[in-house]
C-alpha cells in the first residue's frame, strides 16, 4: 500500500470517527465548533486578511519583481531561490502562517520560481508571527514578557537555519527564469525598476479590477483557514470525550519521561501536534512545578511545528500547484527540534538561572512590547511601495501619450 492510500485511508478514518462522535457528544461538537469560529473571527480574519488583500495588490503591481531583482544576489546564494523569496519572507515571518505558503503558490503561477525552489521557499517562510508570539503566548499564556525574546530568538533562528538546511533540497541544476535575472544596462535600481514595469504592463489589470480579484481570492482563502480551523477544534474536542487524546497523552508520558521531560508537558504537545494556539496555552499553562525552561521550550517546538490545523492549510495551498507536502512537514520537524534545543541551549546565557512569572494586568500587549512602531514602519514601507507602483504606472502612461503627440 502506497503512503497516499494510508494517507486516505487515514483521512477517511478521521472524518467518519468526527461524524460517529458528533452523534454521541453533539453538544460538546457544537460549542468547540463555536470555540473555533471564535478564534477565526476574532485573531485570524482580522490579522490575516488585510496581509492576503495587501500582497496579491503588491504583486499585481510587480513589486514583487522589483524586489527579487533588488535581493537575487543575496537570497540565491543563501537559499538557492531567487530574490523575490525575500518579499515572501518577509510578508511570511510578519503575518504568520499560511501567508508564506499563499506567496509561494501565487509566484508559481506566475512562473517566477520552480518546483524545487517553491518547496524551499515555503520551507522556511512559514512561521508564526511576531503579535501572537510575543503577545497571545509570552504575555497572554506565559504572564512573562521576558520569555517573548527566547522565543523568538529560537523559533525565527531556527526559520532561517532551516532555509540554510533547504537549500540542498532538489536538483543542483534547478533554477528560475524568473524577470529578476533579467537585468538591463545601467544599475540594479534601475534594472529593478524596469521589471517591476514589464510585470504590471503583463498583470494588465486596472487599479478596480485588481483590488476587487484581490479582495475575492483573498475571502476565499480566508473562509479555508476558518473551516480547517473549526474542524480541528471539533476533533480535538470530540476525540477527547471519547478518550483517545488521553492514551494518546499517556504514550508521550512515557517518550517523554525515556529522555528526563515532565510528564506534565505531555498534554501541551498532544494540543500542539493539533492546534498550535491550544498547545501554546497547555505549555504556559503547565503545573509551576515544572521548570520554566522546559514549557518555552516546548512551547518553542509547537511553535515552529504550527499543528495539523497550519498543515492542513498549507496542504490545500500547495494542492493547487506541483509543490509537495512532505519537504514543508519534514522542514517542520526540523525546525521544531532545532527551536526547542535553541532554547535549553540559550536559557541560561539569556534569561539566567529562574525568571520569575509576573501577573500583568488585561492590558493591550501592543503598547507593552513595541510591536505596534514595528508594524508601523512595515505598513508604511508596503504604502510606499504601493505609490511607487503607481507613480511608475503614470510617468509610463503619460511618457506614451507625450510620444503620440507630433513634434
Amino acid at each position: 500500500m502506497t503512503m497516499k492510500k494510508i494517507g486516505w485511508l487515514l483521512l477517511m478514518t478521521g472524518l467518519f470517527s468526527v461524524v460517529f462522535l458528533m452523534a454521541i457528544f453533539p453538544e460538546a461538537a457544537l460549542h468547540s465548533a463555536i470555540r473555533g469560529l471564535a478564534i477565526w473571527w476574532d485573531v485570524l480574519f482580522p490579522s490575516l486578511f488585510p496581509f492576503f488583500v495587501i500582497s496579491e495588490v503588491l504583486l499585481g503591481f510587480g513589486v514583487v519583481h522589483l524586489i527579487g531583482t533588488l535581493l537575487d544576489p543575496l537570497m540565491k546564494p543563501l537559499f538557492r531561490i531567487p530574490g523575490s523569496g525575500g518579499f515572501v519572507a518577509a510578508m511570511g515571518y510578519v503575518s504568520g502562517y499560511p501567508i508564506g505558503a499563499k506567496l509561494t503558490a501565487k509566484l508559481w503561477d506566475q512562473k517566477m520560481v520552480t518546483r524545487d525552489e517553491g518547496e524551499r521557499l515555503v520551507a522556511f517562510t512559514t512561521s508564526s508571527d511576531p503579535i501572537f508570539l510575543i503577545g497571545a503566548v509570552s504575555i497572554g499564556f506565559f504572564h512573562n514578557p521576558r520569555i517573548g525574546l527566547i522565543l523568538a530568538l529560537a523559533h525565527y533562528g531556527g526559520g532561517f537555519i532551516v532555509g540554510l538546511l533547504m537549500r540542498f533540497h532538489g536538483r543542483k541544476n534547478s533554477s528560475s527564469s524568473s524577470p529578476s535575472n533579467e537585468l538591463i544596462k545601467g544599475s540594479r535600481i534601475k534594472a529593478a525598476l524596469h521589471n517591476m514595469h514589464k510585470a504590471r504592463e503583463a498583470d494588465g489589470r486596472d487599479l478596480g479590477s485588481l483590488l476587487m480579484n484581490a479582495v475575492q481570492s483573498s475571502l476565499q482563502l480566508i473562509i479555508v483557514v476558518g473551516g480547517l480551523v473549526v474542524f480541528f477544534s471539533v476533533f480535538l474536542e470530540l476525540w477527547t470525550r471519547a478518550g483517545a487524546i488521553p492514551v494518546l497523552s499517556q504514550v508521550v508520558n512515557s517518550l517523554l519521561s525515556l529522555v528526563g521531560v515532565p510528564e506534565q508537558l505531555s498534554t501541551a504537545l498532544v494540543g500542539g501536534l493539533f492546534e498550535v494556539t491550544l498547545g501554546a496555552r497547555y505549555a504556559g499553562e503547565a503545573g509551576d512545578t515544572i521548570p520554566l525552561a522546559y514549557k518555552a521550550a516546548v512551547a518553542a517546538f509547537i511553535l515552529s511545528w504550527g499543528g495539523l490545523s497550519v498543515h492542513a492549510q498549507i496542504a490545500s495551498i500547495l494542492n493547487e500547484t506541483p509543490l509537495r507536502y512532505i519537504p514543508f512537514m519534514i522542514a517542520r520537524i526540523t525546525h521544531g527540534v532545532i527551536a526547542l534545543v535553541a532554547v535549553l541551549v540559550l536559557w541560561k546565557p539569556i534569561m539566567g538561572e529562574t525568571t520569575p512569572t509576573l501577573s500583568l494586568p488585561d492590558v493591550s500587549y501592543l503598547s507593552q512590547n513595541g510591536y505596534s512602531h514595528i508594524m508601523l514602519v512595515f505598513c508604511t514601507m508596503l504604502g510606499i511601495l504601493i505609490i511607487l507602483a503607481l507613480f511608475i504606472e503614470a510617468f509610463m502612461l503619460l511618457r506614451r501619450k507625450f510620444r503620440k503627440f507630433p513634434r
